[in-house]
């Protein structure tokens, strides 16, 4: 059947005041691009003429500012879930004008499915191709567009032509049954291929195509400082150390690595590392320097829910799309990031913190306890499963006048027992098989900055009364309270806490 060419302002119509949107995609890769900026004209006309319109969207992961951007500024966004990384949707929700509840990422496409959060009204799935009996050719991101696309009540394709179909074959399409019928998902090694290429739909529910060409608009990452760069090389330092000890197989493990500018600095420091061996990635996001790893012959492989690339990487892969035929496979992330496969395959696991406590326990989302940065994302499911989990960051933050090695985190993510190495810019603290004041005085000795170690060091004497884990319980967040009185955290007063 051939199917309606709509604009997006004809695609925007099709949706209503409290409908549940799925959306396509994972980051910035695969993700809608014009019908939500015509959803958010939409939502504008509404409320100027004296009638409410938002909207509850249902994602892989972050979008990109098309969606997440422009709704969140026409205030026309109600729940979101799992993840963000939008300036303006992260002002509505701290101002509680759009109601977020972060999860971790393999959890949202079950959890719809089971019914948790109610029916999917329309899925709006951008695509290289769909034909005529509603096999769809995703584009460079997966996210849960299976389960929305299976879900969903109506489904609108953006069928973009800046991506070429020659991407077919890089996709592996696979949803598992749901209790109890589930089976196990029959991945032994990452580039088992267990699902389709294509997408298939059924043909009666796509209301219409909307034509699109255009980019998924990813911006290259800033340059190594010095900083980063000590972090890639501290965590390379370790795993080298790990891989001497005979700790890591000799053929290596598949690696996990977050998004961001430490992620990048750390897989920059493995290809350079001449001890670390050629590896494969069990991830949930590829970014650029996994391209470089590839044509160096660092990095055989790569499965992954998306290929968050720059417009100028994305293009080099698309130039050479053979070449990468045989190393990339993009999953759904019910897939990628299966907790099953990442304790089955071994993986090695790589994130990123915002603040981490004296004994291990990490806050990935909320800056001073409060504020929603993005989310929790899939550390969650990648650490909590992990052959080895690392979490890094830097040891101080604005100009040192926080210290992200903090007495007690003021949100936790991630709690000690999730938590095998920390590493800062400073050093590297293995908390494995320590007593949580032996992982007290590993990380102040390893990861603090040299500013704030004698603080810690008597904070750590301060609250060692009793217990197996010592806190002072006025002066644990101390730190957090001085920031917010004076702006630095150096000037902490243990003895105005006793």
């Amino acid at each position: 059947m051939a199917f309606p060419i709509l604009t997006a302002q004809e695609a925007a119509e099709v949706i209503n005041n409290g409908d549940n949107l799925g959306l396509s995609g994972f980051t910035a890769a695969g993700t809608p691009k014009v019908v939500t900026e015509a959803l958010a004209k939409k939502a504008e006309k509404e409320h100027a003429e004296g009638r409410p319109f938002k909207v509850n969207i249902f994602t892989g992961a972050s979008t990109n500012d098309h969606v997440d951007g422009a709704l969140a500024r026409a205030n026309a966004i109600d729940k979101r879930t799992p993840y963000q990384s939008s300036a303006d949707l992260r002002k509505r929700i701290n101002s509680h004008d759009a109601n977020y509840f972060d999860l971790h990422l393999s959890e949202l496409a079950q959890k719809l499915r089971y019914g948790t959060f109610g029916d999917i009204d329309v899925a709006i799935i951008e695509a290289a191709h769909v034909s005529d009996n509603g096999e769809i050719l995703l584009g460079t991101g997966v996210g849960m567009a299976p389960t929305v696309a299976k879900m969903a009540k109506k489904i609108i394709i953006e069928l973009n032509e800046a991506i070429p179909t020659s991407v077919e074959g890089l996709h592996d399409i696979y949803m598992p049954l749901d209790p109890p019928y589930r089976r196990e998902i029959p991945i032994y090694k990452p580039n088992d291929r267990i699902g389709s290429t294509l997408l298939k739909v059924d043909p009666a529910k796509i209301v219409g195509i909307v034509k699109t060409n255009i980019t998924d608009g990813v911006h290259g990452f800033s340059p190594l400082d010095d900083v980063t760069k000590q972090i890639g090389a501290n965590v390379c330092d370790f795993l080298i150390g790990e891989l001497r000890r005979g700790a890591i197989p000799a053929s290596f493990l598949p690696l996990q690595s977050g998004v961001g500018n430490i992620a990048n600095a750390v897989l920059f420091g493995l290809g350079e590392s001449k001890e670390v061996p050629a590896f494969d990635m069990y991830t949930e996001v590829i970014q650029d320097a996994v391209v470089d790893l590839m044509e160096k012959g660092k990095c055989r492989f790569a499965s992954t829910c998306s290929m968050t690339f720059s417009d100028a990487k994305m293009t080099e892969v698309f130039n050479n799309i053979d070449f990468f035929r045989d190393k990339i496979l993009m999953r759904p992330g019910e897939i990628s990031n299966s907790p099953e496969i990442v304790r089955r395959l071994g993986v090695i696991t790589m994130n990123t913190a915002l603040e981490a406590d004296i004994f291990g326990n990490i806050n990935s989302t909320h800056v001073v306890g409060t504020k929603m940065m993005n989310g929790i994302g899939g550390s969650g499911d990648f650490t909590r499963n992990a052959y080895i989990s690392i979490f890094s960051c830097p040891s101080t933050a604005k100009g040192g006048l926080i210290s992200t090695i903090v007495p007690m985190v003021s949100h936790l993510d991630h709690s000690e027992h999730s938590v095998d190495v920390l590493i800062t810019d400073q050093g590297i603290a293995d908390l494995r098989g320590k007593s949580p004041v032996q992982r007290a005085e590993t990380i102040i000795e390893n990861c603090v900055n040299p500013e704030y170690k004698p603080l810690l060091r008597d904070y750590l004497k301060l609250s060692q009364a009793g217990g197996h884990t010592p806190h002072s319980l006025n002066a644990a967040l101390g730190f957090h309270s001085t920031f917010a009185a004076e702006g630095d955290m150096r000037k902490t007063d243990w003895s105005k806490f006793a």
